[in-house]
Order: structure tokens, then sequence, then C-alpha cells
């Protein structure tokens, strides 16, 4: 346990009470989950995060956090065979696939080895609060 951060895991610890108070403590363990509900709501909370909103609004907990609580039961029911496998097919050929889509991206990379900066909004105030830091 030495390896995992523990304050990640403080974290979850309050994301997984959050849904012991609204659905009841372990309640995955008694009735089961579909697998499909979990990956929504992870790729849900990762996309927020993505996208700039870092506190989920409605718990008030970091959407990376609730990413890792639903993974979290996700395995545990996994584990426990309290999991719905309701994913679709099998695709047989992913592994080649994904190597295929890496080759294709280090072509774009060797095309463009000094790709150009995005500045976007946030990053223009991060800089504008770090040089002000440094003034102080």
């Amino acid at each position: 346990m030495s390896t995992v951060p523990a304050m990640v895991m403080l974290e979850v610890g309050n994301a997984m009470l959050e849904g012991a108070c609204k659905y009841g403590r372990h309640n995955y363990r008694v009735v089961g989950v579909r697998s499909s509900v979990y990956y929504d709501a992870a790729m849900r909370h990762l996309m927020a995060w993505w996208e700039g909103q870092d506190i989920d609004p409605d718990s008030g907990c970091s959407h990376i956090v609730k990413a890792i609580a639903g993974l979290t039961v996700l395995r545990d029911t996994e584990l426990n065979g309290m999991m719905t496998d309701d994913r679709p097919p099998k695709f047989d050929d992913a592994g080649r696939f994904i190597a295929t889509l890496c080759e294709e991206a280090g072509g774009i990379l060797d095309k463009y080895p000094e790709p150009k900066a995005a500045f976007t909004e946030r990053s223009q105030l991060r800089a504008e609060n770090e040089r002000l830091r440094e003034m102080k």
C-alpha cells in the first residue's frame, strides 16, 4: 500500500462515501452493475475534466476522483462476479489496429518535429498568474 498515494485514496474514500449515502454501502456487491453504466459514467467524468471542469457540480468532488471511484466499483464487481458484462462484441484485432494508429501518429510527429504550441485562455491566465507571483 505504500506505493499508493494516500491523499488520492482519501479523496476516493469521500467519493465512495457519497455513493454509500445515496445508494447504500456496498450495494453494488448485492445488486451488481452493468459495465456500460460505469464505463459511461467514468468517461463523462474524464471528458468533463478534460474540457476544463475540474469539480463535479453535483458532488463537489474532483471529476478525476469520481472516475476513479466508479472504476473501483466496476473492478470490485468484476472480481466478485457481480458485473453484467454488456460490452460490445470483442474486437479481435484491436492490438494490431492500435499499433497501426501509433505508427500513423509517429509519422505525423516526424512530419512536424516542432509542433506549434496551443495557447488557450486557461494557459494564458496561468502564465499571467505565474508572472505576477514572480513579481511579488
